[in-house]
C-alpha cells in the first residue's frame, strides 16, 4: 500500500488578505484620479460654450464692425456677437462678453464653493487675433 500526500488545493487566509490589500491600495490611488478625469470631461463643455462668442468676435474684427473703438465694441449682443444665454445649461453656469474678454463659470465648484471660470483675452482685433486663456480652471487642471 502505497501512501501519497494530497496536494493542497485553493488559497490561504493571509493570500486572500494580501490582494484585498493590494486592491484597496489601487483603489484608492485611483479614485482622485478618476474623479479629475470626470470633472476635465464636464468642464470641456464650459470650453466648448464659448465657441460661437469667438468665432463671432473674429468675423466682427475682420469684416471692420469693430474698427472705431476697438475691444470697446466688443460686448455681448453687439456688433454681430452673440447675446449670452438668460438661462444655464448643463455646467455651464454663466457667459460673459465685455470689451472682448470672454468668460465662462462653471457649476463644477472648487473648494470655496466657486464655479471654475474660464476666460478668452483677444489680443486686439488686427488679424491674426491670438487669445489668451485665463481663469481659475488653469490651476485646477480642467483645461
Amino acid at each position: 500500500m502505497t501512501n501519497t500526500k494530497q496536494a493542497q488545493q485553493g488559497f490561504t487566509l493571509i493570500e486572500l488578505m494580501i490582494v484585498v490589500a493590494i486592491i484597496g491600495i489601487l483603489a484608492a490611488v485611483a479614485l482622485p484620479a478618476y474623479q479629475t478625469y470626470t470633472q476635465r470631461a464636464q468642464f470641456s463643455e464650459v470650453v466648448l460654450a464659448t465657441t460661437p462668442f469667438k468665432s463671432a468676435f473674429e468675423v466682427a474684427a475682420q469684416t471692420g464692425r469693430l474698427d472705431t473703438n476697438g475691444l470697446a465694441d466688443a460686448d455681448a449682443g453687439t456688433n454681430g456677437i452673440p447675446a449670452v444665454p438668460a438661462a444655464a445649461s448643463g455646467v455651464v453656469a454663466s457667459i460673459t462678453v465685455v470689451n472682448g474678454v470672454i468668460t465662462a463659470t462653471s457649476t463644477i465648484q472648487d473648494a470655496a464653493a466657486a464655479g471654475y471660470t474660464y476666460s478668452l483675452t483677444p489680443d486686439g482685433i488686427a488679424a491674426p487675433i491670438q487669445w489668451t486663456t485665463g481663469g481659475t480652471c488653469i490651476a485646477a487642471g480642467l483645461c
